[in-house]
């Protein structure tokens, strides 16, 4: 009985596993893998403010979530387009998102989608820090 016990729970952890981006080794999922927790020590600087990555592309095939931070009156980088899709979530501050040539003003919990190819960029409007989580995939994952 504890054999088939065994392999029935075996057989349903399989689901559980995915395969590792980087090498296609199967990866067991835990609760100290996949719990990320803010910390100051764990940004990246940038020259407007900084970031720091829940879970970068190589974790899981590519598939992100992202915080940067902005000081008041700039944007991390121009408008730009890529391949990949994006959504960013503004958590604090006002946000100015731009869209194939337009531009719209939005505060917390507001979220803004950009298209594969898509001009596109967001920009601190505001007097105050602009937090927003940015989630994507990437399509290259080396």
């Amino acid at each position: 009985m504890k054999y088939i016990l065994s392999l029935l729970f075996s057989l349903l952890a399989l689901p559980l596993l995915a395969q590792s981006a980087s090498d296609n080794t199967p990866k067991e999922f835990t609760i100290e893998n996949t719990v990320s927790k803010f910390n100051m020590d764990g940004i990246d600087s940038t020259e407007v403010g900084y970031q720091f990555w829940f879970v970068d592309k190589k974790f899981l095939d590519g598939r992100t979530l992202k915080m940067s931070v902005v000081e008041p009156h700039k944007a991390t980088h121009e408008p730009h387009s890529h391949q990949e899709d994006e959504f960013f979530f503004v958590l604090e501050g006002t946000a100015e998102f731009y869209l194939d040539g337009e531009t719209t003003t939005a505060g917390p919990y507001a979220s803004f989608y950009c298209p594969p190819n898509s001009m596109h960029g967001i920009r601190n409007v505001g007097d105050t820090e602009l937090k927003y989580l940015v989630i994507k995939k990437y399509l290259d994952v080396e």
